[in-house]
């Protein structure tokens, strides 16, 4: 995939020769009284541009979560896909990528005004505490974020009135008179088809609103034909396919002019040829992608932010924002003759008892909370793992405690903490061998180098579920080996036997040096805990990069430190009702023989 993705990068300029459709104001379903703001002279189109040779070169990698609406506190939804965008950039960045890994908060609109009146504070006050919240959230759960936007800030505001002068200027923005049925939670108009039952919004549960404003519209129909052309021709633009599908049939049915600006809203940024408006949530807060790449020493432009880092490698967004990345943003960046990001990947909705997790349906599992009782990597762990991405999964504490035991406790942990015993017992811990001449003819290395390059495959791919997968295949492996090997038995024979038994001992620790590094994009501070137990610095972690994957790092003379836990099973209490209060964690003994390693 990464290679299609930069295919689109370097190709896709030849949508340039897209026919330019006939664009009439006057469309039969729209709702709406129009009074044009340029003559039809004016409002030619712009052909969408994918390359450009001094932007977003072949290693730089650009990412961005969704800009977290700030009507209340992160739930899990949002960490699922901030924990997903983090391991995709910390993988990014061991194949010596220079990203930019944007995320942040859209802090305009309707329910963050009615949020912050309902909490008694000011809009600007509520929006620094809940922006706060996420900072605080992203810093336990071990969030390596290089740029977080505000849609508050100065600088953004910039950015977003030089884009909307400058679709404005392409003839793509109209006045017009708009009645029709609108879900406050979603800020958008809904069509009354896509409604359930009493005009209840299909993802929110909650009815929508008849309104009747007078604002400035996108003439999205406009785009209609380039975007079908921009998915056919490419069809990785949208991921997973799935997605596109989505996508591909929202257009075939006909794509309307969306509403950009609110007359009800005092809390945004005013529209800049009408101070009576503001400008429309999503018509903001997607600029921020753009914004956040301004330098803190460079004037405050659309040109100086393009110029810095754009395009976008990666939009990773949940499927309900589907609609505004895949059809309404690449429209827009069209209108305003901007290079449009490679890939927009949606993945799907994290579930409780069946219904999607969600502040406004109260149903969300608290990310804080998981985060003191199990910690970063175990909450990380078990959602990139049990998710298969792109795809809904559910959640039960369960299955999560099970997961976690099984694979980071029993058959990663334990495997590194009986080994570093054997070494610490008979041979001082002090490897005898180079891992490189250990492992000449080994059946664990050829097994090990094979599962390295499936992981990459996988991470490439954005299949972090397989690569947690082929990484714990490692680890099974290497336990298959120390039973199949019983290394404690060679060592009381002697000799020629306890020999090989020293080489067992560094194939197998050659493999968790390998897993420290393979997994790191999805557990980094348990793959630091497994590198430092290696004998090695945490300077030496830091500048790891995935060629030190490659067989052959581990050397003779090397010395192990004292062995330690490095991940604990949780165990849940049970008091005299039955219950199950707090999981705690229990730290394992070192054994030198087998402690059989459990599989979910």
């Amino acid at each position: 995939m990464a290679l299609k993705m930069q295919s689109i990068q370097t190709s896709l300029c030849a949508l340039s020769t897209i026919n330019k459709p006939t664009f009439n104001f006057l469309r039969k379903n729209a709702n709406f009284r129009f009074t044009p703001l340029f003559s039809s002279s004016s409002s030619s189109l712009r052909t969408p541009m994918f390359c450009s040779c001094s932007g977003n070169s072949n290693d730089k990698y650009v990412l961005t979560t969704p800009l977290y609406y700030v009507n209340a506190p992160p739930h899990m939804g949002s960490a699922y896909t901030t924990i997903a965008a983090d391991a995709i950039a910390r993988f990014q960045r061991l194949l010596e990528k220079k990203v930019i890994f944007i995320t942040g908060t859209d802090e305009h609109g309707e329910k963050i005004a009615t949020a912050a009146a309902a909490a008694g504070s000011s809009p600007i006050e509520h929006c620094n505490y809940i922006s706060q919240s996420y900072k605080m959230l992203w810093k336990e759960l071990d969030i390596s974020y290089d740029k977080f936007i505000r849609t508050t800030d100065p600088k953004h505001e910039a950015v977003v009135n030089e884009f909307y002068s400058r679709v404005l200027a392409n003839g793509d923005i109209y006045r017009a008179d708009y009645e029709g049925l609108y879900c406050v939670n979603c800020e958008e108009y809904k069509d009354k088809k896509e409604l359930n039952a009493d005009n209840c919004c299909p993802i929110h549960l909650k009815p929508c609103v008849d309104r009747k404003e007078d604002n400035y519209f996108f003439a999205l129909s406009k785009y209609q034909k380039q975007l079908e052309d921009l998915l056919m021709q490419y069809p990785d633009f949208v991921q997973p396919a799935s997605r596109l599908n989505e996508v591909q049939g929202w257009i075939k049915t006909g794509l309307k002019d969306f509403s950009i600006s609110r007359a009800a809203v005092d809390w945004g940024i005013n529209v800049p040829n009408d101070h009576n408006q503001t400008i429309y949530v999503w018509f903001d807060a997607l600029l921020g992608y753009i914004s956040a790449l301004l330098e803190d020493e460079k004037q405050p432009s659309l040109q100086n932010a393009v110029a810095s880092a754009w395009p976008a490698s990666l939009h990773l967004i949940g499927k309900d924002i589907l609609r505004f990345h895949a059809v309404y943003w690449p429209a827009m960046l069209m209108s305003a003759g901007l290079t449009l990001p490679n890939m927009v990947f949606g993945h799907g909705f994290l579930t409780k008892d069946g219904m999607k997790m969600g502040k406004s349906l109260g149903n969300t599992i608290e990310p804080n909370e998981l985060v003191q009782k199990f910690g970063a990597d175990a909450v990380r762990y078990f959602f990139l793992r049990e998710v298969e991405f792109g795809s809904d999964g559910d959640y039960s504490e369960d299955r999560f405690i099970n997961i976690v035991n099984a694979h980071l406790a029993n058959t990663i942990g334990n495997l590194l903490n009986r080994t570093l015993g054997l070494l610490k017992k008979n041979s001082d811990s002090t490897l005898a061998f180079d891992s490189a001449i250990a492992g000449e003819g080994n059946s664990l290395k050829i097994n090990v180098e094979n599962l390295v390059e499936k992981a990459n495959m996988h991470y490439q791919k954005l299949s972090l579920s397989s690569a947690c997968e082929a990484v714990l295949e490692i680890a099974n492996a290497g336990n298959v080996y120390m039973d199949e090997r019983a290394p404690w038995s060679l060592f009381k024979q002697g000799g020629a036997a306890a020999e090989a038994a020293a080489k067992d001992l560094v194939v197998i620790l050659e493999a968790m040096r390998i897993i420290s590094i393979a997994l790191s994009p999805v557990a980094p501070s348990l793959c630091r805990r497994i590198y430092s137990q290696l004998g090695y610095l945490n300077d030496e972690y830091i500048f790891l990069t995935w060629n030190d994957t490659k067989w052959g790092g581990l050397k003779a003379g090397h010395v192990m430190p004292e062995p330690k836990p490095v991940f604990a099973r949780i165990e849940l209490t049970v008091d005299a009702d039955g219950l199950t209060p707090e999981p705690v964690k229990k730290t394992p003994k070192s054994k030198g023989k087998k402690a059989k390693a459990q599989n979910a």
